[in-house]
């Protein structure tokens, strides 16, 4: 199972990096997605990295603003989250979608792992 961190808070404008950990070393083999999910309201899908590295996907809420990466030496995968906005105040998941190395889809039912999710605070 997933493990995220580096959650917090911060001002409308700043930066923040999400990590998503995993003991397991097949989850470098993984396809990993990052969502988020406000109280009340359905996860949403944030982006998506292939096993690689060489296929990423956003939802364009975040496009330009937001980097997902991974370093499978380390099993782990980042969120990097640039200009954040009040709106970007809810809670962060990161799965893993152990079917595939290399389809990236923002679909949340093909992810089959999930971690318990960090909190990232935007103060305006």
């Amino acid at each position: 199972q997933p493990v995220e961190s580096g959650g917090g808070l911060v001002q409308a404008g700043g930066s923040l990096r999400l990590s998503c950990a995993a003991s397991e070393r097949t989850f470098s083999s993984y396809v990993v997605g990052w969502f988020r999910q406000a109280p009340g309201k359905e996860r949403e899908f944030v982006a998506g990295i292939s096993w690689t590295g060489g296929r990423t996907i956003y939802a364009d809420s975040v496009k330009g603003r937001f980097t997902v990466s991974r370093d499978n030496a380390k099993n782990t995968v980042y969120l990097q989250m640039n200009s954040l906005k009040p709106e970007d105040t809810v809670l962060y998941y990161c799965a893993a979608d152990v079917d595939t190395m290399v389809f990236v889809t923002s679909d949340l039912g093909e992810y089959d792992y999930w971690g318990q999710g960090t909190q990232v605070t935007v103060s305006s």
